[in-house]
């Protein structure tokens, strides 16, 4: 058994919705965000996905929450950088880090376009062949963020605003500390750590050399640390998908239990060329969660904890898991919420 203590506790929504009921589905997902403050997560975190039944734009989402929440951390997890423009998403996200008064994080990852093929022309202005979608796509989003002026001393842009230096507007001090990236393999996690960007794992990751998730994700994290270049300390994050059933009917821990079976077999062996491996979701009382967190040796090596949330469940339901991980489970990990951390450090 492992020594752990959380500071940091967020979740992680989905954001899905019903095909004919979009508004309905954000509105649910915006109200989540602020039953998660009220219950004292830090941060409160929403997928971005693209041709699904989900949100296709974080920033416009997180925009949203930043006006109905005040205190509880906003982030994305993840934005694929092959979708986007690094010029026009750094505008976006500054203004909604503006408008939450510097609340913003923003999860990172590098590739082409995953439904790029499918959009075509709806997508792309030129060959994808010749776009670069490396990590240096994603290099050039912070540098946009950076506060870093365009052109020499006499470039000037003017407007009936007045005559100004140019840079990408508006600036949100801080953000570029808040950038995190999304890791599951070697390569991607030795980059973010030279780079300086925060990392994210979760509970998908790649089997290089090992067969378990344990060992492949302590060896990422001890690769990431060894190349971590900033003076700032890093911040890793780590997401698991938990479900404690003790606060739920009989009929809602039965539905827990065939969603946790239905995905059990992807937990017994790699997938694919790249390997992949999946971690076990943790389903059961709070009793049982807390003994299998407290054996991962992984959570023992990070002070951020992300709990991930099942697609598709009714709102009732991710209101009970928030509520039972906050009052069974965070506790035994050393977690306490914002205010009762002050006195004790006072």
């Amino acid at each position: 058994m492992c020594a752990v203590h959380i500071d940091h506790l967020a979740f992680l929504t989905p954001g899905n919705y019903p095909d004919d009921a979009p508004l309905a589905g954000f509105e649910r997902t915006l109200e989540l965000f602020r039953v998660g403050e009220a219950l004292g997560y830090d941060s409160a975190w929403v997928r971005q996905r693209h041709l699904e039944r989900a949100v296709s734009s974080a920033a416009t989402f997180l925009a949203a929450a930043s006006q109905r929440t005040t205190r509880i951390g906003l982030g994305a997890a993840v934005i694929q950088m092959g979708y986007e423009n690094p010029f026009r998403l750094a505008e976006d996200l500054a203004t909604v880090d503006v408008l939450s008064r510097g609340r913003l994080n923003i999860g990172l990852s590098a590739g082409a376009p995953t439904h790029g093929i499918l959009l075509g022309e709806r997508l792309f202005d030129a060959n994808p062949e010749l776009i670069d979608f490396s990590h240096a796509r994603v290099e050039r989003l912070r540098r946009n963020l950076a506060e870093e002026w365009l052109g020499d001393e006499d470039t000037f842009v003017e407007s009936a605003a007045g005559r100004v230096r140019p840079r990408v507007t508006p600036y949100a001090p801080g953000l570029t500390d808040r950038l995190w990236y999304g890791g599951g393999s070697r390569r991607s996690i030795e980059w973010a750590g030279r780079n300086g960007f925060n990392l994210l794992i979760g509970n998908i990751t790649t089997g290089e050399e090992t067969d378990d998730y344990r060992d492949a994700q302590l060896r990422q994290l001890d690769l990431f640390r060894s190349h971590w270049s900033e003076a700032r300390a890093p911040r890793i994050a780590l997401g698991r998908v938990i479900v404690p059933i003790d606060s739920a009917d009989a009929r809602t821990r039965q539905r827990y239990r065939e969603f946790a079976e239905g995905r059990h077999a992807r937990t017994l062996t790699p997938h694919g060329e790249r390997r992949t491996l999946f971690v076990p979701d943790l389903v059961g009382t709070a009793d049982e969660i807390v003994s299998r967190l407290l054996e991962d040796p992984v959570i023992g090596q990070v002070r951020e904890l992300r709990l991930e949330l099942p697609y598709d469940l009714p709102f009732e339901n991710y209101q009970q898991i928030l509520e039972d991980v906050v009052t069974r489970v965070a506790p035994e990990l050393g977690w306490r919420p914002e205010a009762a951390r002050e006195p004790a450090a006072a």
